[in-house]
C-alpha cells in the first residue's frame, strides 16, 4: 500500500509539474506575440507617415523584433533596407551594360545610370552611419546637426535614382532595358522616400 501511495504520489507530481510547464510556456507565448502584435501596430501606424504605407509595411514588419517600439531604431531599419534594394539595383544595371544589342543611347543611360545608383549607394550608406551615431544624449545643436546631415543625404539619394530614370525618358527609350531598369529602381525610389519620410518624422518627434 505504501508503495503504491508513493508510486501515486510520484505520478501527481510529475503531472503537476509538467502542467505547470506548459502553462508557464503558455504566458511566454502569449507575451510573444502580444509584443510582436504591439509592434507591428507600431510599423503600420508609423508608416502612415510614408507615401507607400503598404510597400512600407511590407518592407519593415519582419524586422520587427530589431525595431520594436523605438523610431530611431525604424528609421536606421528603413534605410538599411532601402541601402540593400540601392545595391540590387546597381548590381543588376550594370549587368545590362553588357547586353548584346543594345543602343548606344541605352548604353549611355545605363552607363550613367549606374554612377548615379553608385552615388546612391553612398549616401544612404552615409545616412544610415550617421544615424547611427545618435543616442538618448544626443540633443539641441548635436541632433539638429546629425539628423540635416541624413535627411540632406538621403534627398539627394532620392534625386539620384530619379536622375537614372530621367535617362530613360522618351519614346526613342522605350524597350526592354528600360523596362527592366525602371521596374528595379521605381521599386528603390519607393522604398526610399519611405525611409526619409521616416527620418523625418523621428526628426519632428525628437526635436
Amino acid at each position: 500500500m505504501a508503495k503504491l501511495g508513493f508510486f501515486s504520489l510520484a505520478i501527481f507530481f510529475f503531472f503537476f509539474f509538467f502542467f505547470f510547464h506548459l502553462c508557464l510556456a503558455g504566458i511566454a507565448d502569449s507575451a510573444t506575440v502580444t509584443r510582436h502584435s504591439t509592434t507591428t501596430d507600431f510599423i503600420k501606424t508609423s508608416c502612415k507617415a510614408t507615401r507607400y504605407p503598404a510597400l512600407c509595411v511590407e518592407c519593415l514588419s519582419g524586422y520587427s523584433r530589431a525595431i520594436r517600439q523605438s523610431d530611431h531604431q525604424l528609421a536606421i531599419t528603413a534605410l538599411s533596407v532601402s541601402l540593400n534594394r540601392a545595391k540590387s539595383a546597381a548590381a543588376f544595371v550594370g549587368k545590362l551594360k553588357k547586353v548584346k544589342g543594345i543602343k548606344h543611347r541605352e548604353y549611355q543611360a545605363v552607363k550613367d545610370c549606374i554612377e548615379t545608383m553608385g552615388d546612391s549607394v553612398d549616401r544612404i550608406g552615409q545616412s544610415i552611419k550617421e544615424l547611427g551615431q545618435l543616442d538618448r544624449r544626443s540633443v539641441g545643436q548635436e541632433f539638429i546637426w546629425h539628423m540635416s546631415n541624413v535627411q540632406t543625404w538621403v534627398s539627394a539619394a532620392l534625386t539620384d535614382e530619379t536622375t537614372c530614370l530621367d535617362g530613360f525618358a522618351g519614346r526613342h527609350m522605350n524597350g526592354n532595358v528600360k523596362n527592366a531598369i525602371r521596374r528595379r529602381v521605381t521599386n528603390v525610389s519607393q522604398v526610399t522616400s519611405n525611409a526619409l519620410a521616416l527620418v523625418n518624422r523621428f526628426a519632428a518627434k525628437k526635436h
